[in-house]
């Protein structure tokens, strides 16, 4: 079950109809400031594709999302020989990384597997 349901305390009317919902102050905090508290998940067709095929994280997304190589190295704005030198790598630098992620459109950390 989802940590954030568990902690939420609803408060009904009279009549047994939700009127507020009460929750940790941190909770509160993410939800306004648009921010997951847990961290983003990692689909298993990704990780399937990485594993089966020898993939990098970076190809398995790409894959997984239908994106070319081109798409994502127009994104990043580099060639596309250069995103396939950097999808070739199972490990890249941060700066990289970060990079690759923002063009997928994931969070950094669920490139790390």
């Amino acid at each position: 079950m989802n940590a954030l349901i568990e902690t939420v305390q609803i408060l009904r009317d009279k009549g047994g109809h939700p009127v507020f919902a009460v929750l940790p102050f941190a909770d509160y905090q993410a939800l306004v400031h648009n921010k997951p508290k847990a961290e983003p998940g990692i689909p298993i067709e990704v990780v399937d594709k990485a594993l089966e095929n020898g993939w990098s994280a970076a190809r398995a997304w790409r894959e997984y999302l239908d994106f070319t190589q081109t798409d994502v190295a127009q994104r990043m704005g580099i060639t596309q020989g250069s995103y396939a030198q950097l999808e070739a790598k199972k490990s890249v630098r941060k700066s990289s990384r970060e990079k690759i992620a923002k063009a997928l459109g994931i969070d950094e950390s669920q490139l790390d597997f």
